[in-house]
């Protein structure tokens, strides 16, 4: 079944999503000097870290969320999950602090990112890095946007770039295994920029410093991937799963378990296809 995407403008939902963002973002810098109090969360996979600043930003959005769209479903990472939001039609997205490791290591490669979902697809998003005052944002049909301290709003393109081995890779800057090498050797790729956050590397995409990001993971989420999807299809790139497929929001299942793919689309169909035989050799299947 193929969907109808309609036009919306989504005004005050951007402007609630712009406003929360910077707010959260000021709370987030509060901490930032530390002490920070580090736990660890557990559940998925694996563990992950998670400091007093994910917490105070998660519960200023999604308050502010409840409060202005009372109808509307919340998936947000510091809150707890239930089985309501399946039955709403307009969900948030919201990771309060994408790259708490970013955060604890003090290295700035963190992001508030909040994105909106329509029956399963991406409508808006905004991703903001509070220590640069970088913002992008994006809603469905109105272009993908950048904002820089004292500088007017640039739309965004991704770059024209199909040969792949003159793409530029964002790469993880903590999450490497050897299967990854196996994969960027495999691709061609001759450049790398490392950092961490997903939305810090569908970024360097859209701002044309990069081309291509390989995620094979299953771990990342839901949250992970909205707000940083729509924002880079709307500059013209495209992110789908390790097997070309797009990815659905609001599941029940929180993670991409089929691991990401995002680029400038120009040779996506091709990275898919390389990665193809590399992945039946891993014994990766789609789940």
């Amino acid at each position: 079944m193929i969907k109808t995407l309609q036009s919306q403008t989504y005004d005050p939902e951007l402007r609630v999503a712009l406003g929360l963002a910077r707010m959260a973002g000021a709370a987030i810098l509060e901490f930032y000097e530390g002490p920070l109090l580090i736990e660890q969360k557990y559940g998925f996979d694996d563990q992950e870290p998670v400091t007093q600043a994910d917490r105070a930003a998660n519960e200023l959005i999604v308050n502010a969320l409840r409060n202005e769209f009372p109808e509307d479903g919340i998936l947000a990472e510091e809150s707890v999950d239930t089985t309501h939001r399946l039955d709403k039609r307009r969900v948030w997205m919201i990771d309060p602090l994408d790259g708490t490791n970013g955060f604890i290591d003090g290295n700035g490669d963190f992001a508030v990112q909040i994105g909106l979902t329509e029956d399963g697809d991406c409508v808006l998003g905004v991703v903001y890095q509070p220590l640069t005052d970088l913002l992008y944002h994006a809603v469905r049909g109105q272009g993908a946007w950048i904002v820089r301290p004292d500088l007017a709003p640039e739309r965004a393109t991704v770059s024209v770039q199909k040969d792949l081995s003159l793409m530029r890779l964002a790469a993880s800057r903590s999450h490497r295994s050897p299967r990854m090498d196996k994969v960027v050797k495999a691709l061609g790729v001759g450049e790398e920029v490392r950092r961490g956050s997903v939305g810090i590397k569908v970024g360097l995409i859209i701002e044309q410093q990069c081309d291509l990001y390989v995620h094979l993971s299953p771990r990342t989420k839901q949250w992970d991937t909205c707000a940083p999807e729509i924002i880079l299809t709307e500059a013209g790139g495209r992110l789908t799963d390790l097997f070309g497929r797009p990815l659905e929001y609001n599941l029940l299942e929180l993670q991409n378990r089929n691991g990401i793919i995002a680029s400038n689309g120009i040779a996506h169909d091709q990275i898919v296809e390389a990665l193809a035989p590399m992945l039946a050799g891993f014994g990766r299947l789609a789940v």
